[in-house]
């Protein structure tokens, strides 16, 4: 039974929360403060986070930038919480490495759907297909979360590894920013163009830093492809 931690302040949402989770056959947990939450996750990794962005004492990305900055938790799926509904909030926090982002008032059935959909998208059934990914040189290891050039070991985020395991399963295919957007983020997003943008830039970066130069290319007006 996947087990789900939600950060939520609001003891009424929080209690909401917890009754849909555990009617969808969720184990679920529920936290107040961010403080807590940390301390619960020393002693248990949970299968997916629920965080809300306005929490007391630390807001809900910096509280996501640990997460992501953190070896043993960089790769649990996190969906961001809010009572906020601009593009830039969602920029920030999806650049910080959040998985999906839903904005309250929220119905169950969506939140549910949601869960089950990054899931889905974050397991190892894919990953467990293919678990290692080659081409000349670049190395990506699916179930260790390992990317190396050359037998050299290159960083990266859990958004920038998952977008470098998909150009890796298509390559030589053109992707567009829409197709990226459906795999790797799993949903639509009014700034998908900005976002899939910034973090092939990211990755071009990282890789180039490595000694892999000039692997992922732009097809312009169109999308990227190795």
């Amino acid at each position: 039974m996947p087990l789900i931690y939600c950060v939520e302040d609001d003891e009424g949402i929080s209690e909401l929360i917890l009754c849909a989770l555990k009617s969808g056959g969720y184990d679920a947990v529920a936290f107040d403060t961010p403080q807590k939450f940390f301390e619960r996750m020393k002693k248990q990794i949970p299968s997916l986070v629920l965080l809300d962005i306005m929490l007391p004492g630390e807001d809900g990305i910096s509280v996501l930038k640990k997460i992501r900055s953190d070896v043993q938790y960089k790769n649990i799926p996190v969906i961001m919480l809010t009572a906020k509904s601009s593009e830039v909030d969602k920029v920030v926090g999806l650049e910080s490495g959040a998985d999906d982002f839903i904005t309250k008032p929220f119905g169950i059935m969506e939140l549910l759907s949601r869960i089950k959909a990054v899931l889905r998208r974050t397991g190892q059934s894919e990953q467990q297909a293919e678990p290692v990914l080659r081409y000349e040189g670049l190395e990506v290891n699916c179930l260790k979360r390992q990317v190396t050039f050359n037998d050299k070991p290159v960083e990266l985020t859990f958004k920038e590894f998952e977008l470098l395991a998909f150009l890796l399963k298509n390559v030589g295919i053109v992707l567009s920013r829409d197709k990226i957007v459906e795999k790797v983020w799993g949903y639509d997003f009014e700034g998908e163009s900005r976002t899939v943008d910034m973090h092939i830039k990211t990755l071009r970066q990282k890789l180039e830093e490595a000694g892999c130069v000039d692997y992922i290319k732009t097809v312009r007006g169109v999308g990227y492809k190795i």
